[in-house]
């Protein structure tokens, strides 16, 4: 049975992000970070500080950021990069976007990395075709899967048996069976469809919860969705903007759970009536979600 819980969406901390994305939280550290992907730029904040939160500022696009043994790794758009923390210091390991060189210039987007600390990424076209969904061996990019548009809400289930993702304009999160030892996935299946569940907007970022439920962040839809291990919607939480875009889970015990938004489609009306858009939103909740995993030595 879907329910609308009365849990209200708060405001974590006040900014401006034209498209905030990637929230990670850091259990070792008790730090949040989260990227502004337009602006390049890449936040990390402890709400135990009460501190404004850090910024690190890169020349091109951040799709995404992944918990590493020094810091962070980041996905910039040309390729990827180590950002020491806190010194801010930055090493270039040699892992370019494959489709960067691509006409309208493939940027990375969504990615995290799996439970045995591979990181897995996903491009955009800007034209909403010729994107994939990567997965790094070594020193280099695997193409996993072809032909998306958007590659999104990359999560995987507290077991390791599925991975999750969707093509955004689709409208579809897509569930392949996974091997955590290999890395490799099988085909493909729909696993939720939000025509199925008459629900506004794009499924965006999105996060799994120790019972297996996955978390989405629907884009122009003004909430984030929960659906079952069987891909049954059973809640929806409202967000006082229009583009939440990604959540994460974080804090002592898990049950915060961050959101983050953008307002690179809004104009100035829309900016007025939504003065909490651009902001890093949390939600309590009773579920706590799964720890982040870092990236392994290989």
């Amino acid at each position: 049975m879907m329910t609308t819980p009365s849990n209200a969406v708060e405001l974590a901390v006040e900014l401006d992000m034209s498209l905030g994305e990637s929230p990670v939280w850091s259990a070792k550290d008790h730090v949040l970070y989260w990227v502004d992907i337009n602006r390049g730029h890449v936040y990390a904040w402890s709400p135990d500080s009460r501190q404004a939160p850090q910024r690190h500022d890169f020349e091109h696009t951040v799709g995404c950021v992944a918990l590493s043994e020094e810091g962070l790794l980041v996905a910039t758009a040309p390729g990827l990069t180590h950002l020491s923390l806190p010194s801010g210091e930055r090493c270039d390991p040699g892992v370019s976007n494959p489709e960067w060189r691509l006409e309208g210039g493939n940027r990375f987007n969504d990615g995290r990395c799996d439970p045995a600390g591979r990181f897995w990424v996903g491009t955009l076209n800007p034209d909403g075709r010729d994107a994939s969904l990567y997965r790094l061996d070594d020193d280099r990019l695997v193409a996993i899967k072809r032909g998306l548009g958007i590659a999104n809400g990359l999560a995987f289930s507290p077991d390791g048996r599925w991975l999750y993702h969707t093509d955004s304009p689709s409208r579809q999160v897509m569930r392949h069976a996974f091997d955590v030892g290999t890395g490799e996935i099988g085909e493909g299946e729909v696993w939720i469809d939000l025509d199925m569940h008459d629900l506004p907007g794009v499924p965006d970022g999105a996060a799994v919860d120790c019972d297996g439920h996955y978390w989405s962040a629907l884009y122009g839809g003004a909430r984030v969705a929960r659906f079952d291990p069987e891909g049954r919607l059973v809640a929806q939480y409202p967000v006082p903007c229009p583009n939440p875009t990604m959540v994460a889970f974080g804090g002592e015990d898990l049950r915060t759970l961050y959101i983050t938004t953008a307002t690179q489609d809004m104009d100035a009306e829309a900016r007025r009536r939504y003065p909490l858009a651009g902001s890093l939103l949390a939600l309590e909740v009773e579920t706590p979600g799964l720890a982040e995993p870092c990236l392994a030595r290989r």
